[in-house]
């Protein structure tokens, strides 16, 4: 049993709804679609690399991943990539932007039962400000939620601003999410609560190991789950 907290915060990508697995789907189509210029390998591992390298300066999100492609294919293809191909590799951006919302089983009851027995929920995600406002708009989420926080990068500093601007400590304080890099493990660092939920698909950057045995942490497979966790 976890104590009762006083906020529960939500990660939103893969946790409240999909969205690893179509980024991975239009990798895959970029791949094929530079495939005359590069080996497959070569191509993804350059993609993998230059997302990472480019975090920094587009942040998360379609429109980065789009960006980072475009220049994956000029320089895999040396310059000779064709106005079609850049203008297919566009389209994909748009249709990341404009995939329809699939949440994930149990969210919304979970969400409604955690609102009626008088928890504050807030949403915290990572990533573009238009996109993920499309997104939980979409969702049909944003009535659940007292408080929107939508960052461009989730670590020890950033948790310590929004807890200080939702005037919580951390002690009071639960995240939820499916990444243990972004969501679990900054907010353990300061104190704080976690519920992990992996996803089945995971960005290879937010991949870690040796997550044992942490303080103040429980891993669940499903999200139905934390309502035998927590007071109601």
């Amino acid at each position: 049993m976890i104590r009762r907290p006083e906020i529960i915060c939500f990660d939103a990508d893969d946790t409240l709804w999909v969205n690893e697995t179509f980024y991975q789907d239009i990798e895959k189509d970029f791949i094929e679609l530079m495939a005359r210029y590069a080996d497959r390998k070569i191509i993804s591992d350059d993609i993998h690399r230059r997302e990472v390298d480019n975090l920094e300066i587009y942040g998360y999100g379609a429109k980065g991943f789009m960006l980072s492609m475009i220049e994956a294919a000029l320089e895999i293809s040396k310059g000779k990539v064709s106005s079609e191909d850049l203008n297919r590799i566009i389209e994909m951006g748009r249709g990341l932007i404009n995939e329809d919302i699939i949440l994930l089983d149990g969210v919304e009851d979970t969400l409604k039962t955690l609102s009626d027995a008088g928890y504050k929920l807030i949403v915290a995600t990572k990533g573009d400000l238009l996109d993920q406002e499309r997104k939980l708009r979409k969702s049909g989420l944003a009535q659940y939620f007292d408080h929107i926080e939508i960052m461009s990068f989730k670590r020890e500093e950033d948790y310590r601003k929004l807890l200080h601007n939702l005037g919580v400590e951390p002690f009071d304080f639960l995240m939820v999410g499916n990444s243990m890099k972004s969501d679990i493990l900054p907010v353990l660092e300061i104190g704080g609560n976690g519920i992990h939920i992996p996803f089945h698909t995971t960005w290879a950057h937010e991949l870690v190991e040796n997550t044992k045995n942490l303080p103040n942490f429980v891993e669940i497979e499903d999200i139905r789950e934390m309502l035998d966790l927590i007071d109601l």
